[in-house]
């Protein structure tokens, strides 16, 4: 098989290219990524001897062609995306850019090529709102989208894309929306990595009034496992949710935070709540569970000790990321998911 990952330079996209590299070692695994800010050269730097990697954006469509004639590829997994709520409130013209108008472009791409088996797009479980915190229900497949932030409208936009050039071309798509990713190589502006910097300097953790709210949490490399279930078994023109049920406060993963590095609860500190901050996030993962035989095999207290272990360890990876530009703008609302 020859694959496609678009954005492989960021966080979940070099994950799922290391993952596949070493599951599928006869596969040939192209990375086409604009390298933005978050997009990270450096994280796949191990792995030049066993992919193909392009610079390039998705929303350039004659480039795009040109790189799946290539490289005839079979299967395109698009994890491009500007994913940072807190940047989207301070610049949501760039999301929407990237985030719908480049996931056209590629699907245009695609279109043109005509060559693919499947084209799959990976989204997220913000395309659905978010539920009350006591609430006894979790989102599924047939839940309405119901987005309440530029980020999550953006997604939810590339969604409705997908399936409509599905059902006017014919194009073999299949969606999965995930919960919450952890692991190695994510951008120190997220919860769990910038938590970890903050604390290996023995900086405040800054916590949003509604530190209350919660998510569901998933390791990289589970969610790898379940694309490669839903690229190989997956029925076309489907969604599958990819989820643990395992919910963690904001709080909660802070106090793991400090109890892992030995850090004194004193770090925590609290600031003003963003904008339409979503409370909670939990999705219904039975159909993926039921219809592929998906069962999440990292223990989300083992990941998280591992991955603030991996963040301890690879100071030289994340320092030089932290001052990047976005990062100190998108500070203004502290973004924590």
């Amino acid at each position: 098989m020859k694959l496609l990952v678009t954005g492989g330079a960021g966080f979940i996209g070099s994950n799922f290219t290391r993952y596949w590299s070493t599951a599928h070692p006869d596969d040939d695994v192209v990375v086409l990524d604009a390298l933005t800010y978050a997009g990270c050269r450096e994280s796949l730097g191990d792995l030049d001897d066993r992919i193909s990697f392009v610079h390039g954006d998705i929303g350039n469509t004659d480039h795009v062609v040109e790189v799946l004639d290539r490289y005839a590829v079979d299967v395109v997994v698009n994890f491009a995306a500007e994913s940072h709520n807190s940047l989207a409130i301070i610049d949501p013209e760039r999301f929407f850019r990237t985030n719908v108008t480049g996931t056209v472009g590629l699907l245009e791409a695609a279109r043109a090529y005509g060559g693919l088996t499947r084209f799959h797009h990976v989204s997220t479980c913000e395309v659905y709102g978010d539920l009350d915190l006591d609430a006894q229900d979790a989102f599924t497949e047939e839940s309405p989208y119901r987005p309440r932030t530029p980020y999550n409208a953006s997604k939810a936009a590339a969604d409705h894309a997908v399936r409509a050039y599905a059902l006017t071309y014919g194009l073999p798509i299949s969606i999965t929306n995930c919960a919450n990713n952890y692991g190695p190589y994510q951008f120190p502006e997220k919860l769990i990595p910038l938590f970890t910097a903050l604390a290996l300097q023995d900086q405040p953790l800054p916590l949003y009034a509604s530190k209350d709210n919660r998510r569901e949490w998933i390791h990289v490399l589970d969610h790898a496992r379940a694309i490669d279930l839903v690229i190989h078994t997956g029925q076309p023109g489907e969604t599958y949710h990819v989820g643990t049920g395992d919910e963690y406060s904001i709080e909660e993963i802070a106090d793991r935070i400090l109890v892992e590095l030995g850090k004194p609860d004193t770090l925590k500190t609290t600031v003003p709540d963003r904008p339409s901050h979503d409370r909670r996030y939990l999705l219904d993962s039975s159909k993926i569970r039921n219809e592929l035989g998906f069962t999440p095999s990292i223990p989300f207290d083992q990941g998280i000790s591992e991955t603030i272990q991996w963040y301890r360890g690879n100071e030289g990876w994340w320092r030089p990321l932290m001052g990047r530009a976005p990062v100190q703008e998108s500070a203004a609302w502290q973004s924590r998911s």
